[in-house]
């Protein structure tokens, strides 16, 4: 089995990085003997970390069997199981996804992995894993398959992102978590976290949750973990944990639970959660064989969806497109930036403030119209970095840096040596165009003038200016700390080095920096009016909006009603009137929206609602399909327009900008799977297999 295994990696993996399984023998303190230590290594550094794919798998069964062999001889009296500096092992090599074509290839290799994995379990002698960094999905089920487990208190991420993907945890994480940590954490870990934005534990949170028996200082990690192991094998320490509760009533509530979260967080459209809760739910009483049999049948299925694909497509995007931004100009034309001065001392501002205090590590300065409203910005600052500190995330001399860092004054001239100012005030042309005539007057020639302008023409912006060639639009997502995208907009008179010195500070602030044409609310904005006013007036025309919401569940990250009162009745309000005065009646301006802002409701009141003189009622698959063709001509026009430079750079700003499912791929493979984008463009945006399952 192992050779044709490893004989089909070769022909259907061929560009599969080995992780080898490289073993030494280390002779345990207190005589207890010799423990055969695994440390996975794929020969690179941290940057690319270990993952199992076929010949890994492979490689790891050999190995494996020669251990059983020596445990039986008694020349071992323990295994253990480590990783590379910085890395356990991040799971399963999903770049060879693509050629898997069949779903027995599918099925063999969940198989293969469920195989090795219950072959450590089943080894003669105690088995532990040293988890010493980043651990992800058959990563920790590798860790689950040993019986006991250490955890580096610095290890910064722990998790089973399948569900996140559009996989479910199929090589023992389903079975095996549950019964050791309970249902609730585990369902915490498998379904809540990844629907979360895929959320990560920490080494302590892990430790917590019981994941991991004894949690121990990078430094030494791997000499107290072996010192660790000697005193289990010798008796002198007991490993206690707790019993897992599996009471069915209590056991079937906890899924029930999860499944609500995930109705909403999906809509019903993504299968994984709901074959993750299935196997989860079997957990409690299933034996291994069948829990891991029912694994392999979801892996299979699971592997041969389109949501996998448009889930592998999504995290690429992310690990490759976003890190070369498509249409950037050459990084040696970037000024360096030790100076930033911030207009504006509101939250947005604030926040701005401390994000390139943390991030570049240089001067800013906050402006205002009064001292009070410095004063009022310098303290939420503040406030901020003392919650940060309060997390463990700031130390007492990083909060000393970080307060000396951020100044406020009512003077702009305090920003005459900036290399890089940004206005976050009031949303209107006059008032913009108005500070960044001052601040011509205050700072250098050379110095980039940024805008925070969600939706506002930068050319206008900066058609008075005597040099208009340093003005770029600089859009961030709120919460600025956590949302990961940045449109980056030229005027028609931006040049290059102003340009690049913008690329260079998205990058320096650990964003996702997409180029955008200058046009209306530029590409998340505009997508998300599109989206808003169709769907607005689709509810304004007599659709009820549960089952308008029907009809869009899984489009985007949460309910539009929901969505509206995230953002604010005003600012979305505002959008649509921008959109409408762009690009006509294609964006439609909700006169319930409006009513909404002139009744000051902070969120969607269906008793402000107006009715229609002539209501019409659509169904859920009309609504669908009328709001996915919106979409579709949006997304093509915007294209055409060279708004953003590919569909790419589309999906990639709606997932890092509002929230939109990797099992989605953003939008476009959405879109081109439900055969609406040749419906109205008359061709798919992505090539056949990019984004699905190559039919």
């Amino acid at each position: 089995m192992t050779a044709t295994l490893t004989e089909a990696a070769k022909a259907d993996f061929p560009d599969e990085v080995v992780t080898n399984a490289l073993v030494q023998d280390i002779t345990l303190p207190h005589g207890a003997g010799v423990l055969a230590l695994i440390t996975l290594d794929n020969g690179f550094d941290h940057t690319k970390p270990n993952t199992f794919g076929p010949a890994t798998i492979a490689g790891l069964a050999e190995v494996v069997t020669a251990l059983r062999a020596r445990a039986e001889a008694g020349q071992i009296q323990a295994v253990g199981i480590t990783g590379k500096p910085f890395i356990f092992a991040v799971g399963a090599d999903l770049t060879g996804v693509p050629f898997v074509t069949e779903r027995q290839q599918a099925l063999d290799i969940a198989r293969a992995g469920h195989a090795v994995f219950a072959d450590i379990m089943d080894l003669p002698v105690p088995t532990f894993a040293f988890i010493n960094g980043a651990a992800m999905g058959g990563g920790v089920e590798i860790a689950l398959s040993c019986d006991y487990r250490t955890i580096s208190a610095g290890v910064p991420a722990l998790a089973l992102p399948e569900c996140f993907l559009g996989l479910v945890p199929g090589w023992g994480g389903c079975y095996l978590l549950p019964n050791l940590v309970g249902i609730r954490s585990a369902l915490q870990v498998i379904i809540e976290n990844p629907l979360n934005m895929n959320k990560m534990l920490k080494g302590p949170q892990a430790f917590k949750l019981g994941i991991a028996d004894a949690m121990f200082a990078p430094a030494d990690f791997l000499e107290e973990s072996l010192g660790w192991a000697a005193s289990v094998l010798t008796g002198a320490t007991a490993v206690e944990r707790a019993a897992v509760d599996k009471d069915e009533a209590a056991w079937n509530m906890a899924i029930d639970m999860a499944k609500a979260l995930v109705d909403v967080k999906t809509g019903g459209k993504s299968p994984a959660p709901y074959r993750a809760l299935e196997l989860l739910r079997g957990a409690r009483t299933s034996s291994r064989e069948d829990g891991f049999a029912g694994e392999d049948e979801a892996l299979a299925d699971l592997l041969m969806g389109d949501q996998l694909r448009a889930g592998l497509y999504a995290f690429d995007l992310i690990q490759k497109r976003a890190k070369r931004p498509a249409g950037a100009p050459d990084k040696a034309l970037a000024r360096p930036v030790t100076k930033v001065g911030v207009v504006g001392a509101g939250l947005m501002a604030g926040q701005l403030a401390l994000l390139f205090a943390q991030r570049l590590e240089v001067p800013v300065v906050m402006t205002d119209l009064d001292q009070e409203r410095v004063d009022k910005g310098l303290a939420y600052v503040r406030g901020q970095i003392a919650d940060l500190q309060a997390k463990g995330r700031v130390s007492q001399d990083g909060v000393n840096k970080l307060t000396a860092l951020v100044t406020g004054t009512t003077d702009k001239a305090g920003m005459a040596d900036a290399d890089f100012v940004i206005e976050a005030v009031f949303e209107e042309m006059s008032v913009k165009k108005r500070v960044f005539a001052e601040l011509e007057q205050i700072v250098t020639p050379e110095c980039v003038l940024a805008s925070n302008t969600s939706s506002l023409s930068l050319t206008e912006m900066a058609a008075d200016l005597e040099h208009p060639e340093r003005v770029v639009g600089f859009h961030f997502f709120n919460p600025v700390a956590v949302m990961p995208l940045l449109e980056i907009i030229p005027g028609e008179k931006t040049d290059d080095a102003a340009l690049a010195t913008a690329f260079a500070v998205g990058k320096g602030l650990k964003k996702t920096t997409i180029l955008v044409k200058d046009s209306a609310s530029f590409i998340v904005n505009r997508i998300l009016g599109r989206f808003m006013g169709d769907y607005s007036r689709i509810v304004d025309e007599g659709t009820p909006s549960a089952v308008a919401d029907q009809g869009v569940a899984g489009l985007a990250p949460m309910p539009p009603f929901v969505l509206l009162g995230l953002v604010g009745p005003a600012i979305a309000l505002h959008n649509s009137e921008t959109l409408h005065r762009a690009f006509g009646d294609r964006f439609y301006v909700s006169p319930s929206v409006r009513a909404l802002v002139e009744a000051k409701k902070t969120a969607y009141d269906p008793s402000v609602q107006i009715a229609p003189e002539n209501p019409v009622a659509l169904t859920a698959d009309e609504v669908k399909d009328r709001v996915l063709s919106a979409i579709a001509e949006e997304v093509g026009l915007m294209l055409k327009e060279g708004v953003a430079q590919a569909p790419m750079d589309i999906d990639l700003a709606l997932i890092t900008g509002a929230g939109f499912q990797f099992w989605n791929g953003g939008i476009t493979p959405l879109l081109d799977r439900e055969g609406i984008s040749e419906k109205v463009n008359g061709a798919r945006f992505l090539p056949p297999g990019a984004a699905d399952v190559r039919r």
